[in-house]
């Protein structure tokens, strides 16, 4: 009885569709243009060449916040992909999540926007936005950004887990008070906010959730290629941790390494980039240390990669010590040692938090040495911490 009665819900339903059908060729003969633009979105097709919007850096351009780097990415291509809908959770002047040009959805009458608008002020209600995310990305046709402080992001988990169980597409772009920690201009973000605004443990419960790509770019190239690489997974939700502070574009990053996840960013010949890995990497130098130092933006990407290129990257036959200035849960998987925060972050300017937690080039370059001196002293191979885990 049962089996029966769900049958006439889907007799019901394919009756609907077949009018939709009917509907949709009827709209196609009178309306060709805006009927190949529809089918193209409620597809999932991106508009052909999109990428080729994407900003491009060099070293020798100015220094500037991955927030800003984001907002020139949207600037550059919302024009090109009608179908992205963005909003903030009430902190679009801090996400910069509203480009010149858009304007807000909202009814008419009030004189705020209009229904053709692509922008939604969601107030804030992470939660609530994060869950109508996922309903438009449902719906199709829709490529829906949202955006907030990635502290904030936890007040959405059980939306953004929906996100990843169910393969919305949705862009979560946030603002972290916590800078990037392992190949760029490390900083413990507006450090007099305090430990209530940085999230030290967010990043790792974004990171085991299964099928969501969590981006922390360190540079220009990098956040271009954390949006190229969210726009094109189609069933992965993706956030991207952006910062405040303005971040050096890096000797070696490009957009082409970037979009894999992780790359190798320096070698010892090379040592031009303004980062606090990097200048430990050169006072190790000075001391007869040879080291390598790698950009891993995500996890996730990293890891769908293939096996030769995952070990070429963090390959055999040196220790490898990961650096974040977040908890170092997690990382036990790609390096042999971890530095990290050890607890809670510290209310103060963030040079003295830096300094706090050690998070400097000359404290990092001695942790290296400690690193390097005790696995001489085992007298046994190195071995990737990959090779152990890779045919698990």
């Amino acid at each position: 009885e049962t089996y029966e009665l769900y049958s006439e819900f889907g007799k019901r339903g394919g009756a609907l569709q077949a009018q939709w059908t009917s509907l949709l060729e009827a709209y196609g003969q009178k309306y060709p243009k805006e009927y190949a633009e529809l089918t193209r979105r409620i597809a999932g097709k991106l508009p052909e060449g999109w990428e080729k919007n994407l900003p491009v850096y060099k070293p020798t351009d100015p220094a500037q916040a991955s927030r800003k780097l984001s907002e020139i990415v949207l600037t550059h291509i919302i024009p090109n992909i009608p179908e992205l809908l963005g909003g903030s959770a009430d902190l679009t002047g801090s996400n910069l999540t509203k480009v010149k040009g858009t304007v807000d959805f909202q009814p008419p009458s009030t004189g705020l926007g209009t229904y053709a608008g692509t922008y939604i002020r969601y107030g804030v209600r992470e939660h609530g936005m994060g869950a109508i995310a996922n309903g438009l990305s449902a719906y199709g046709a829709i490529i829906p950004f949202v955006a907030t402080f990635l502290n904030f992001v936890s007040y959405a988990s059980g939306a953004v887990r929906l996100s990843a169980l169910s393969g919305h597409q949705v862009i979560w772009v946030v603002r972290k008070r916590f800078n990037e920690g392992k190949a760029t201009h490390d900083s413990i973000g507006l450090g007099e906010d305090g430990p209530t605004h940085q999230p030290v443990e967010t990043a790792i419960g974004l990171r085991a959730t299964p099928n969501l790509a969590f981006w922390r770019p360190a540079d220009g190239n990098e956040t271009s290629a954390a949006y190229y690489v969210a726009l094109t997974s189609k069933k992965t939700p993706s956030v991207l941790s952006l910062s405040r502070q303005n971040l050096p574009n890096l000797e070696g990053s490009t957009i082409e390494k970037a979009v894999r996840g992780g790359y190798v960013l320096h070698e010892e010949e090379n040592e031009t980039s303004r980062s606090i890995a990097v200048e430990a990497a050169s006072k190790l130098k000075a001391e007869g240390i040879k080291t390598r130092v790698v950009s891993l933006p995500c996890w996730l990407t990293f890891d769908q990669q293939d096996e030769e290129y995952r070990l070429s990257v963090l390959r055999s036959g040196a220790p490898i010590l990961s650096l974040e200035a977040l908890s170092t849960a997690g990382w036990q998987k790609y390096s042999h040692e971890q530095y990290g925060l050890p607890a809670w972050g510290a209310s103060a300017p963030y040079q003295k938090v830096y300094e706090k937690f050690g998070i400097t080039g000359t404290n990092i370059a001695a942790v290296g040495k400690k690193v390097v001196d005790f696995y001489k002293k085992q007298g046994i191979p190195v071995v990737s911490p990959l090779s152990k885990a890779i045919h698990l």
